[in-house]
């Protein structure tokens, strides 16, 4: 085992754990001791087998930046100093990196050092002897400083220290996959639409469900595809379905779910999606999926909906319909009534689904929103064969959406009984219209 250093970006901070978890669990390692993280922190200490298992830890990542192998850490430069001499002799240096080339960089969270500074700090590292040529470009070896500052205030707009509180000392080892949220970027996409979800989220919700190529992953809500296309990215072999016929067909040939999978080279990944409700799916029981990720309707910018007639007895005197000798309901141009559905009812539905379509240990991620002062851990429904992994939360002003992610138990193997849905979904589109006045605080 070996000592690194993780830098995460300075967004979602929720979502960070969750992440690692996720992945750490899908490269096939026990899960790393994350007791030594701090959510107001970039950089998070974690002990690993190797070097490679590092790279291949991060290498995928949307939330972490980097990861380095830790030489030492201090509370001050003297300090760090004082722990690098006592741990490595100076001839651990020269007999490691011989001859290679290296550089040195200085990274520094809420503080900056001039060009000045950075010199006279990498100049107090000249016991390591190195002897090989620098090379700005191309090094063999970059040997990382990185500094952490305190906000010596309670908000943002508070000035850092004028020292860093810790500073780390180590080597570069891998970059994530962060970069790729810029190509995903929802403004350089061929079709998207009012509901279209967030690239970066969606990339870093595949990682939760631990899509990988050749798995077969789903969205019951497929709306302009964002989470397929993501899957798509990492692999994945993508279906999905929508109630609404215009979000399928798109606006035109080359503006559709197609387009988008062919915009980055990924149609080969792309399987079909097709018109339906998915409260009366007609997947066979037998169908299975790897992982489902989707974000529900929950109703803000439209009623949500189901298949069916609010007076099913009125309905009835309709289904006879004829219509130059062919049945209504088999015309081409057809368009079947829909009633009101409840949030809570989706997901009952949703989990049931899915405890039903998934292979083992597949994984089911979903986004739900609860308002923020009446949220409780009861509002999270549960299913007894899909065990709850994590829920994070990205807030707003007075609501949140949450990540929620499941992974379905072995077959024959059952969780505690628990029951579908909470209280706080099926009534958040009212909560939200009113903006959320009348809620207790707890």
């Amino acid at each position: 085992m070996g000592q690194f250093l993780i830098q995460f970006a300075q967004v979602h901070e929720s979502f960070r754990l969750t992440e690692l978890k996720a992945l750490s669990d899908l490269i096939g390692i026990d899960e790393p001791d994350f007791s030594n993280y701090r959510s107001e922190s970039p950089f998070l200490r974690i002990e690993l087998p190797s070097v490679e298992v590092a790279a291949r830890l991060v290498e995928r990542s949307i939330i972490c930046k980097s990861v380095y192998e830790l030489f030492g850490y201090g509370d001050s430069y003297d300090n760090l100093h004082e722990n690098l001499k006592r741990s490595y002799p100076v001839n651990y240096w020269v007999d490691r990196f011989k001859e290679d080339s290296f550089k040195f960089d200085i990274v520094s969270y809420l503080g900056t050092r001039s060009r000045a500074e950075q010199v006279n700090i990498i100049n107090t590292f000249k016991y390591m002897a190195l002897t090989g040529p620098i090379k700005m470009k191309n090094a063999e070896h970059i040997f990382a400083v990185l500094e952490d500052y305190k906000l010596l205030g309670d908000t943002a707009s508070s000035p850092a220290s004028s020292e860093p509180y810790q500073v780390f000392f180590g080597k570069f080892v891998a970059e994530s996959s962060r970069s790729v949220v810029d190509k995903y970027d929802l403004k350089k996409r061929k079709y998207i639409g009012t509901t279209s979800f967030d690239a970066e989220l969606s990339l870093l919700t595949c990682n939760i469900a631990q899509v990988t190529p050749g798995k077969f992953v789903y969205d019951p809500f497929v709306g302009t595809g964002s989470f397929l296309v993501a899957a798509g990215h990492f692999g994945g072999l993508c279906y999905g379905s929508d109630i609404d016929v215009r979000m399928i067909k798109g606006k035109s040939k080359a503006a559709n779910i197609d387009a988008n999978f062919a915009q980055y080279k990924t149609s080969s990944r792309f399987l079909d999606v097709m018109t339906v409700d998915f409260t009366h799916n007609s997947f066979r029981k037998d169908f299975k999926f790897d992982a489902i990720i989707c974000d529900p309707p929950y109703g803000v910018r439209e009623g949500l909906k189901v298949l069916g007639s609010k007076d099913p007895e009125r309905f009835k005197n309709k289904e006879h319909v004829m219509i130059e000798g062919v049945p209504a309901h088999l015309r081409p141009d057809y368009i079947p009534p829909k009633k009101p559905y409840e949030f809570t009812s989706l997901l009952d539905d949703l989990l049931k689904f899915s405890a039903e379509h998934l292979v083992e240990n597949g994984r089911l991620c979903f986004w739900m929103p609860t308002a923020n002062a009446d949220f409780t851990e009861h509002d999270i429904p549960h299913h007894e064969d899909l065990e709850l992994l994590s829920n994070s939360v990205q807030e707003f002003n007075k609501w949140s959406r949450r990540l929620v992610s499941y992974r379905r138990r072995p077959y024959g193997e059952k969780g505690h009984n628990y029951t579908v849905g909470g209280s706080a979904p099926e009534e958040f589109r009212d909560k939200y219209f009113r903006g959320f006045k009348g809620i207790a605080k707890k």
